[in-house]
């Protein structure tokens, strides 16, 4: 009975000591605590959200101001430190509040440059403090030692280092987005960017190009008099670069390297009469490789009679009722290396 007893009790104390660290940490010993300015931050928030115009913008803004103010005294009452540096963790925090507050908007609270200024400003709320001495209301300024100005001088280069590093990865991904084409490009020679995914051995908006652009010709050139045809051939480069432009402009409108690709065609004799047509889109943009890329999709069209409802292979291109047949490949291929020069 004894026993059972002093376990009852013991979960007691338990409860009793829970109940005592809880209560340490919501009342304040004092009026002016750290915990009166998160009471304030949250009582602000509360009266923003019935307020409208300025006002709603001024109390939120000093709602800001308690938060940031009371997370940075209860983190630095007893600050653990980051491993290797005398940066304590309460500055990460407030500095991470600090950035939201400064570059966050209402759409998106955490933004690339909150994210980017981050390390830098927990830089400068760790150094603030060795500028005084004192506590309290009863400090005052001073120049920190030189053993302490070079540690600040380390922590503060070394986190905007950090932060270039995070806005390099920030620009890199916007190009990425602007320029998708970069994807298949080769990274190998790079000192700064590597691969963490499957790269792409194929850009995807110059095989989109090509596969837009073929049932356009096709439309020109099939069961068109070979007279018609041969002419548009004459022609093609124009015909053909209309075209693509048209392609390019609704189909790669929403980028940015829509301006880095050319549509070119390349036009050669075959010995049964008729034409190869090579679709070539070609990259302008930059390339691990001084000659850059293109795709290139071929087209072969031959002078077909007509004799009733029957089709027969004409051997005479200058027959008067020889039609254009044409015939393109259905995959795109991918060629490392200059285009061929036009004839």
């Amino acid at each position: 009975m004894n026993v059972l007893f002093k376990d009852l009790f013991g979960i007691f104390k338990i409860f009793e000591d829970v109940y005592t660290r809880v209560k340490k940490i919501l009342v304040p010993t004092q009026a002016y605590a750290w915990q009166t300015f998160i009471y304030l931050s949250v009582f602000s928030g509360f009266l923003s959200y019935f307020a409208n115009g300025y006002i709603r913008d001024i109390i939120a803004f000093c709602g800001w101001l308690f938060l940031i103010a009371g997370t940075a005294w209860y983190t630095t009452d007893d600050p653990i430190r980051v491993p290797g540096t005398f940066m304590p963790v309460g500055a990460l925090i407030t500095g991470f509040l600090v950035s939201v507050f400064a570059f966050g908007n209402q759409q998106d609270v955490i933004t690339p440059r909150t994210i980017v200024l981050w390390p830098t400003i927990s830089s400068l709320i760790t150094a603030i403090p060795e500028f005084f001495e004192g506590t309290d209301t009863d400090s005052k300024a001073q120049i920190p030692k030189p053993e302490v100005r070079q540690k600040i001088l380390i922590l503060v280069a070394s986190c905007m280092i950090l932060s270039c590093w995070i806005q390099f990865y920030f620009v890199m991904d916007k190009w990425l987005q602007e320029y998708p084409s970069l994807l298949a490009d080769n990274f190998q020679r790079s000192t700064f960017v590597r691969r963490t995914d499957i790269s792409e051995k194929v850009p995807k908006n110059g095989v989109i190009i090509l596969d837009k652009l073929q049932p356009l010709v096709e439309q020109q050139i099939d069961e068109r008099p070979w007279s018609q045809v041969e002419k548009w051939l004459l022609d093609a480069k124009l015909q053909v670069g209309n075209l693509g432009n048209r392609v390019i402009d609704k189909q790669l409108g929403k980028y940015e390297e829509k301006a880095l690709w050319r549509v070119e065609p390349r036009v050669t004799n075959t010995k049964s009469g008729g034409y190869v047509l090579d679709l070539l889109s070609i990259w302008r943009g930059p390339s691990s490789s001084q000659k850059g890329y293109y795709l290139k999709k071929s087209c072969r069209i031959d002078p077909v009679a007509t004799s009733g409802k029957k089709a027969i292979t004409s051997t005479n291109p200058e027959d008067k009722i020889a039609v254009g047949e044409i015939e393109c490949d259905r995959v795109s291929k991918f060629v490392a290396g200059s285009p061929p020069p036009q004839q």
